[in-house]
C-alpha cells in the first residue's frame, strides 16, 4: 500500500524536474535569439548608416528593438563607430 504513494511522489518529482529543465532551455534559447538580433541590427545599422549604433537606446529608437528588461540584462559597449560593439546578453534572475 505504501508503494503506490511513494511511486506517485517519485513520478511527480521527475515530472517537475523535467518541466524545470524545459524552462531553463527556453530562457537560454531566448537569450541567444536576443543576442543574435542585436548583432544583426548593429550590422544593419552599419550597412545603412556607415556606423554602428552608438547605444542600445539608439537601436531601440531607430530600429524598433524591444528588450524585456525583467528577463534579460544587455551590456552594450561601443568600441568605435567602425567597429562592432561588444554585446553581451545575460539572463535576469527569474527566481520566484
Amino acid at each position: 500500500m505504501l508503494c503506490v504513494p511513494l511511486a506517485a511522489a517519485i513520478v511527480l518529482m521527475i515530472f517537475l524536474h523535467a518541466v524545470n529543465r524545459l524552462e531553463d532551455g527556453r530562457y537560454a534559447e531566448g537569450k541567444a535569439e536576443l543576442e543574435d538580433t542585436l548583432r544583426r541590427t548593429a550590422a544593419a545599422c552599419y550597412a545603412a548608416e556607415g556606423m554602428y549604433p552608438p547605444s542600445l537606446d539608439y537601436m531601440e529608437e531607430h530600429y524598433g528593438i524591444r528588450i524585456d528588461e525583467g528577463q534579460y540584462t544587455v551590456m552594450y559597449v561601443p568600441v568605435a563607430s567602425n567597429l562592432m560593439p561588444d554585446i553581451t546578453v545575460l539572463e535576469a534572475s527569474h527566481e520566484e
